[in-house]
């Protein structure tokens, strides 16, 4: 497997894509997926230059309501976009039904037919992608919502199974699901009272954390943000985990925090898909790790994959 000190490029590691499809279907499944996964159809944070700090978080969340819109009623605002909409869009698609066919090849008795996906983005690209898939597959959804007319967000909901029982009792077979946990929030969620409504548009002040550099202590102050978080890392925890992450670099002190204590789990294997040769430094320095000497974190770079850089539609192509 490829990590940190290994400079080789594609053609000395001709079975990396292979490894890397084989611990999808062999392992518990988890994403990281960050803003990078989303671009360019909403730009990086450090798109949106102002000397003010709340300017620059509001033009970035206006943008993402702005596709998010678009993604749901296909307001005109974004109609210049809509190419870049489209193929963010499409990996994404291709990212869920690659999960769900490795969720159904895998064998069930020696890897959960489960994958949580792990996202700090609050657009609704996800959503939307799920919602064209799902009728197409076998597939169950779990945001961690329930209710009927009214969805509310409680922790409790996740890490729960569903499965197919035979017309005469006669088997029992688990169905593959999918868990979205969105610890910076989402902007299709309104706050009632003191509980988080998972609501069908995009609201005009939706309970997300700003990238403000200080979502740690936004995050670990709400009760649901932290509950989220503490759920990510109980799966971290699990034995035979594989963490696939793409778009993230780390910059969340929270989270990595996080990902450090992870990795004291021998059993979990990060692979961290990096978008430029360069990101790599970026990564491991936001991570506070030195030189990459943690076995089970694996830094994979484009010229590892023969790629000029490393997308959300390369990882699909590699799953599938």
């Amino acid at each position: 497997m490829c990590d940190s000190n290994n400079n080789n490029t594609s053609k000395d590691n001709p079975d990396l894509k292979e490894e890397l499809k084989e611990l999808a279907l062999s392992k518990r499944l988890c994403f990281l997926i960050g803003s990078g996964a989303s671009s360019p159809a909403i730009p990086l944070m450090s798109s949106f230059k102002s000397n003010d700090t709340e300017i620059a978080n509001k033009k970035l969340l206006d943008k993402v309501k702005s596709v998010s819109k678009y993604l749901i009623s296909q307001n005109k605002k974004e109609k210049s976009n809509k190419e870049k909409i489209n193929n963010v869009l499409k990996s994404y698609k291709d990212l869920i039904t690659s999960i769900s066919n490795i969720l159904t090849k895998s064998n069930s008795r020696n890897s959960p037919n489960e994958a949580t996906i792990f996202t700090t983005n609050y657009d609704l690209f996800i959503e939307k992608a799920l919602d064209e898939i799902l009728p197409q597959t076998p597939l169950i959804f779990n945001d961690g919502a329930k209710g009927y007319f009214n969805r509310y967000l409680d922790g409790s909901n996740f890490n729960k199974t569903v499965s197919y029982r035979g017309l005469n009792d006669n088997y029992i077979d688990e169905l593959p699901s999918i868990s979205l946990i969105k610890p910076h929030g989402s902007v299709n969620w309104k706050k009632r009272k003191n509980q988080i409504l998972v609501t069908n548009k995009v609201e005009p002040h939706p309970v997300v954390v700003k990238p403000t550099g200080y979502e740690d202590q936004e995050t670990f102050l709400n009760n649901h943000f932290h509950d989220m978080l503490r759920i990510f890392q109980l799966e971290l925890d699990k034995p035979q985990t594989v963490l696939f992450v793409i778009g993230f670099s780390f910059q969340d002190q929270h989270i990595s925090q996080m990902i450090r204590r992870a990795l004291n789990n021998r059993e979990l294997i990060i692979e961290c898909l990096c978008y430029s040769e360069n990101d790599e430094k970026t990564i491991l320095k936001n991570l506070k790790i030195k030189d990459n000497p943690v076995n089970n974190l694996h830094m994979i770079k484009p010229n590892d994959l023969g790629l000029e850089k490393i997308t959300l539609s390369d990882l699909c192509n590699i799953l599938s």
